[in-house]
């Protein structure tokens, strides 16, 4: 498993899949600066203090409230945009890796951002939850990867393994290997948890799961007489 990790990471940088990394940051980076634009624009408009002072520490404790948004705010847009080039990563690596074998279908487009919806959803929710736990003790940290790990495992494996297979083969499939995804999706945490490089966390996290899911079907493959 660490093997495809260290394999994914390298091919994430790699020329087949740099522009669609460099699309996918873009995107990312151009929301999260127009959402601190925003911000700082609502206190300016609405917020009117009687000494300059003031508005000095206004701006530093909003410019480090931003920060904090902007954080929290990283996972559910990276996965939204790279949500929608997620089937294109998936065939270049089923492509370039595994040409001997059948190639996964791409999902339909309605399915396609419906699956982006239902994704970028999960990752919100799952971090809305890890951001409360945050505040308890002796958590904190622990609650933030196992909350990620369940989540994230769980969506990116069936979204491979559904290009192979219908929805509830799937999820039996995850389900039937779940020690392993979870554990897969410890990683993808682990990286999520890291300032700056969390942006490549999708792609990444994209090329991890086609690699442990063709490790786990070769395990299920029928061995010759």
């Amino acid at each position: 498993m660490f093997s495809d990790a260290l394999r994914a990471m390298g091919q994430v940088f790699a020329p087949p899949l740099r522009a669609i990394l460099l699309k996918s940051l873009a995107l990312t980076l151009a929301v999260l600066m127009v959402i601190w634009i925003a911000l700082q624009g609502v206190i300016a408009a609405y917020v009117d203090l009687p000494y300059p002072w003031l508005d000095t520490v206004l701006s530093v404790l909003t410019g480090i409230g931003a920060i904090f948004i902007l954080g929290f705010l990283v996972a559910p847009v990276t996965a939204l945009f790279a949500g929608l080039f997620q089937d294109d990563v998936a065939d270049i690596i089923e492509r370039t890796d595994y040409g001997h074998d059948a190639s996964g279908r791409a999902m339909p487009l309605a399915a396609s951002l419906l699956a982006t919806a239902k994704f970028t959803g999960v990752v919100i929710l799952g971090n809305l939850l890890a951001l409360v736990l945050l505040l308890v003790p002796g958590v904190n940290l622990i609650a933030f990867l196992v909350v990620n790990a369940y989540l994230l495992g769980r969506e990116f494996f069936e979204f491979v393994a559904t290009r192979f297979m219908d929805p509830a083969e799937a999820r039996a499939l995850r389900k039937a290997h779940s020690g392993t995804v979870f554990m897969g999706g410890l990683l993808i945490a682990g990286l999520l948890a890291v300032p700056v490089a969390n942006l490549v966390t999708p792609v990444f996290a994209t090329i991890f799961m086609v690699h442990l899911f063709k490790r786990i079907q070769a395990t299920r493959a029928p061995r010759p007489v």
